[in-house]
């Protein structure tokens, strides 16, 4: 065996090759493309604003109205090895019409770096958002992560950092989350096609999955895959799901029939999605009470939301 039944590498890119799992996949990358285009001339926007020393290190930032917002970060897909930040602007259009501040981390890709580098980086962006949200009119104790496909891995990565050891910010600066599609165990892929691009180690693997780092603390996780993914992404979402909630975590699964792999964030598009109103209301149940403010789960997300 390969990995868990498969013997062969075609078994496993059946499973994991997703642009092999839809008849046209060019339909979404146009999707991604002009929404987010769209986005980027419809919202104020400020973009490319560095985080970190090299020149792929940047982030967009798409504020709310109004100031001291809560902030939703996203975690582009691409399996590591393609795409950036601006083929998923379209993702703070939901969030930010429901008064969230959406910043959306750009990366650099493999094999240019390693993917103990990839994650290393989302660190730091996390870390910069935190100590820079009032620039932006952001609320640094409300961060939120979301991420689709490798993103989703990066995500749980991210809730398992030891924030307060390594960068010196509270352990909780992380409120919650939602793992779009997720991969949380890379034990696959230096048997697939990806293995020349992504150049995994064995070390890499162990130290890269989240199943293997399931935090003792951590906020709300929200899990959430297409209906019409293959079963591996089923599997591999409601495993590490189980290992969190086994963890005593609170962990939360939402369906999304009859979606494929790249439609699975459509909903970011817009506030009354079944996935922007789960990630919203993640946002809604978490948040403190401003000065002044009775606790209320009814109260909108950045304060005006009805």
């Amino acid at each position: 065996m390969l990995y868990r039944e498969f013997t062969t590498q075609a078994e496993i890119d059946a499973q994991y090759d997703v642009e092999k799992s839809v008849p046209d996949f060019s339909i979404y990358a146009d999707f991604y493309e002009q929404e987010s285009q769209k986005a980027r001339t419809g919202l104020e926007c400020h973009l490319d604003i560095p985080y970190g020393p090299t020149l792929a290190e940047h982030l967009d930032i798409f504020p709310a109205e109004q100031p001291n917002a809560p902030i939703l970060v996203f975690i582009h897909g691409g399996y590591w090895r393609l795409l950036s930040s601006k083929e998923f602007s379209f993702v703070a259009q939901g969030p930010v019409a429901a008064g969230v501040t959406v910043v959306v981390i750009n990366y650099e890709l493999c094999p240019k770096v390693t993917m103990d580098e990839i994650v290393r980086q989302n660190r730091a962006a996390i870390a910069w958002i935190y100590r820079h949200a009032e620039s932006f009119g952001g609320d640094r104790q409300r961060i939120y992560v979301s991420g689709h496909s490798a993103g989703g891995q990066l995500t749980a990565m991210l809730m398992a950092t030891a924030w307060e050891r390594d960068y010196g910010l509270p352990q909780n600066v992380i409120k919650g989350g939602c793992a779009i599609s997720g991969l949380f165990d890379l034990a696959p892929f230096p048997y697939s096609w990806l293995q020349p691009a992504l150049q995994l180690t064995w070390a890499e693997v162990r130290r890269n999955s989240p199943l293997n780092h399931i935090p003792e603390t951590a906020g709300p996780l929200i899990v959430t895959y297409g209906g019409d993914e293959s079963s591996e992404f089923h599997r591999q979402s409601q495993t590490f799901l189980a290992a969190w909630r086994d963890r005593g975590l609170a962990g939360e699964y939402l369906p999304q029939p009859g979606l494929n792999h790249f439609t699975a964030i459509y909903g970011f598009a817009e506030k009354e999605s079944p996935l922007c109103r789960k990630i919203l209301a993640q946002i809604d149940g978490t948040a403190p009470p401003r000065p002044g403010e009775k606790p209320s789960r009814d109260r909108g997300a950045g304060g005006d939301r009805r």
